[in-house]
């Protein structure tokens, strides 16, 4: 039975191994690679990415990552293809073959096919003078000296290959279509990530109650106001704009230093000048604000007035944390 260290070392090694190679695949970014990079950019079709075994698996991912970032990609499996799914390629498609020996019957049947439809080839393989790597128009070289598999036969450290060559591609392609974090939030609305990129301040503040006293509110008044609001701060104004804020701190400590309180008003122990930020901001920033400031609760204004609060929790809740 293996030890917990001859574990240990043999996912370390993996790790080195798969390490090195990757970092050898930029030695081999050549020519080729600009010139693919180019022509799916400049092609008024899509990307058909194809593949078999878990080639295939990789060429999945690829085309989710092309999607997301405003390459309209499609799967085709290589076995499907030969068997009615070669009708998925359009004319003006860009096809990209991954194979790690380029030699599969799979292969060798599916490209004299797509050479015969005149569309473009892209091959990603590991070697250059397989039958794919002869026929493709242009190769991504994801040559690996050795598979992390210490018989050498499970695709582990060419799969990855194929994989970060396949951001590579991706990146690029962003890169040269100016895809910025608008952009991406228009691919990606759902979850955490979507609500960085698209979420407001607005859109949180704008369904919290909204604290408010004046200068010369009671201190029992504000106590109310910060209960019923339910968001442990009220903002403190004068003609609508924010002068102060009064915080559930602000009422203990309050209440640890003085004995009669009934005379106090809310200017007596607001905080003035508080943190406060524009409703058009993105809700991450107001996170930060929040991080680097330690406090629980901003004030949001909209052209100097004051427009509500964000907490904290509201935050936590929509997953920007």
């Amino acid at each position: 039975m293996k030890t917990k260290a001859s574990i240990i070392s043999s996912a370390k090694e993996t790790i080195k191994l798969e390490g090195e190679s990757i970092l050898n695949l930029s030695t081999l970014i050549d020519n080729d690679f600009a010139d693919a990079v180019e022509l799916i950019y400049n092609s008024k079709g899509r990307v058909i990415i194809t593949g078999i075994g878990k080639s295939a698996i990789i060429a999945t991912k690829i085309v989710a990552t092309l999607n997301s970032t405003g390459t309209p990609a499609v799967f085709m499996h290589a076995a499907d293809a030969i068997h009615g799914d070669l009708g998925l390629i359009l004319q003006d498609d860009v096809v990209i073959c991954i194979s790690k020996s380029g030699n599969t019957p799979e292969i060798k049947v599916l490209v004299p096919l797509i050479k015969n439809a005149k569309n473009k080839m892209i091959a990603i393989t590991g070697n250059k003078d397989s039958f794919l790597g002869q026929q493709a128009d242009y190769i991504l070289n994801a040559f690996v000296q050795k598979e992390a598999c210490p018989n050498n036969l499970a695709p582990t450290t060419s799969t990855t290959a194929q994989l970060v060559l396949g951001d590579a591609l991706a990146v690029s392609l962003l890169e040269l279509r100016g895809f910025s974090s608008k952009d991406f939030a228009k691919y990606h609305p759902g979850g955490a990530l979507g609500k960085k990129l698209y979420l407001r301040v607005e859109d949180i503040s704008s369904v919290n109650q909204k604290p408010e006293v004046t200068l010369d509110t009671n201190i029992k008044q504000v106590i109310i106001e910060i209960s019923e609001k339910m968001l442990g701060v009220t903002a403190v104004t004068e003609n609508n704009a924010i002068v102060g804020i009064i915080t559930d701190g602000d009422l203990r400590r309050m209440l640890s230093k003085v004995d009669n309180f009934t005379d106090l008003t809310a200017k007596d122990i607001m905080s003035a000048n508080p943190k406060r930020i524009e409703e058009d901001a993105m809700a991450i920033d107001a996170m930060e604000v929040l991080e680097t400031y330690g406090i629980s609760q901003i004030l949001v204004e909209k052209e100097g007035k004051y427009a509500g609060v964000v907490h904290i929790h509201d935050l936590i809740r929509e997953g920007i944390l």
